[in-house]
């Protein structure tokens, strides 16, 4: 099994190249947000707790979440390995997830982060709020807010990976094609590795 995190700014591909490395290498993607939203509409007991704190405008709690990863990790017990999108955001949900995947048998092969310039960044967001519609890529400077959160948040997770020699950067700009690319790469090693 192959588990990646896949890395990145706002803006920096991870939609896009998490879509073309699912077609690839078989692998399933594990949004956090799309957990919710699931567990929520199937009315699960994760998910009924999980909207009692969204409902009080409040985060879901880490062990929550972990339940819910928990639980499509034991729906899926024949897949190749996930994708993680958007989880972990802080060093305790990393070790969290790390836990998890132990007792699971598994574990994080890599975390591949997109780096791409600011400047880059902003100039894409700004685009895609032209043609998405989403208010929180129209604003120049709450698409700057928002790549500092996203620095600040993550880098401390960047580097709880790091120490196990996980963590791997790969050039985020160029063409979809050239990115794929490079991720495919780093993937193919971590598949080869495995077999």
């Amino acid at each position: 099994m192959v588990n990646i995190i896949l890395f990145g700014p706002p803006g920096s591909g991870k939609g896009t190249q998490s879509a073309n490395l699912i077609n690839k290498y078989g692998l399933i993607h594990l949004s956090t947000g799309d957990l919710l939203r699931s567990e929520i509409e199937a009315k699960t007991p994760l998910g009924l707790e999980a909207k009692k704190f969204m409902d009080q405008g409040q985060l879901v709690p880490d062990e929550v979440v972990i339940g819910m990863i928990s639980s499509k990790l034991d729906a899926n017990p024949d897949a190749r390995g996930f994708i993680f999108d958007g989880f972990p955001r802080t060093t305790a949900q990393a070790e969290a997830l790390d836990k998890l995947l132990a007792l699971k048998k598994t574990a994080i092969a890599a975390v591949l982060s997109l780096e791409v310039p600011e400047d880059e960044l902003i100039k894409r967001l700004l685009n895609r709020g032209l043609t998405s519609g989403r208010s929180d890529d129209a604003n120049e400077d709450v698409v700057k807010a928002r790549i500092v959160e996203y620095h600040n948040k993550t880098a401390p997770v960047a580097d709880h990976y790091a120490k196990y020699g996980k963590f791997k950067k790969i050039r985020g700009s160029g063409s979809i094609e050239e990115i794929f690319g490079l991720l495919s790469k780093e993937i193919d090693e971590l598949v080869s590795e495995k077999v």
